[in-house]
């Protein structure tokens, strides 16, 4: 595992050394965008429809849309100065029963494991979470970012999950559509109830699995198999230029050199047979 943090837990006097991981990892398959012609990845420009060019990152500033067009510029030594100072501290703020806390408030979940000199105090803190039967709320910097977190105990590990600010969860009262309190008929109430207890058990995650990514996997490897390959070709980074002139004698350049390599393919195709070249690739 690929350490991402470094840093202690804050629990009152005591300070526990830490390396905290990523406990999740996102398996979706993901697809670039080609160009259908020749299979080349799209290139994603940033232009201003106004000006009509393409704009560099030095000419770009942050700004906040407090209503439709009008902005609040900021300036990053402004930012900068009301950034919270990242602080390497998990810091314990309160314990508490984690039935009390509703799930929707969760959002990343991450590992934390001791560093070299932190194993007793990492033990002791584990063990007395685990006799009490609580877990703690702290708070953390994590890239400037000030974050409320939850400390608790999955199996043997101590794991520290980021959750939600209360302002931060939607209010259900704006949730379009909800039925109020209805009658319900009693027969019915029953037979759902019973339907609930027939498909009750205990939860076994490995029951569970992606059908659509195993399905789309598969779909990849039989093309993979089938050599069904798009492969992109080489494209030549683009020299940078300031003024007309240059990148007119830049193109010519380019399509000459094109020309060329075209012009000693067709040359070395004709003197040899032709063949079906079948390629290999992996996902």
């Amino acid at each position: 595992m690929h350490t991402m943090w470094k840093g202690s837990i804050s629990f009152g006097l005591v300070n526990i050394p830490i390396k905290m991981f990523s406990a999740t990892e996102d398996k979706d398959v993901r697809f670039r965008t080609l160009h259908k012609e020749c299979g080349t990845p799209i290139k994603y420009i940033k232009t201003c429809p106004v000006c009509d060019r393409e704009v560099q990152n030095e000419e770009i500033v942050k700004g906040y849309e407090y209503e439709p067009g009008r902005f609040v510029l900021m300036e990053n030594e402004e930012i900068d100065a009301i950034t919270p100072e990242t602080r390497k501290t998990i810091e314990i703020l309160d314990f508490v029963h984690l039935e009390q806390i509703d799930p929707i408030y969760f959002d990343k979940t991450y590992f934390l494991s001791p560093q070299e000199t932190g194993d007793k105090a990492y033990s002791l803190l584990r063990e007395a979470m685990k006799r009490a039967g609580k877990i703690a709320i702290a708070k953390i910097t994590i890239r400037s970012k000030e974050s409320l977190a939850a400390v608790r105990l999955y199996e043997n590990c101590i794991v520290m999950e980021t959750i939600f600010y209360p302002d931060e969860v939607r209010s259900v009262e704006h949730v379009p559509g909800l039925p109020g309190n209805m009658e319900l008929n009693e027969s019915e109430m029953n037979m759902a109830i019973q339907l609930i207890e027939n498909l009750a058990t205990d939860f076994n995650p490995e029951k569970y699995a992606d059908d659509y990514r195993n399905k789309l996997l598969e779909l990849i490897h039989a093309k993979i198999e089938g050599e069904e390959i798009q492969e992109a070709p080489n494209v030549p980074r683009a020299a940078k230029v300031v003024d007309l002139m240059a990148a007119l004698q830049a193109s010519l350049d380019a399509t000459r050199q094109d020309k060329k390599e075209k012009a000693a393919s067709t040359a070395t195709e004709a003197k040899e047979p032709v063949k079906k070249r079948k390629r290999k690739a992996t996902v």
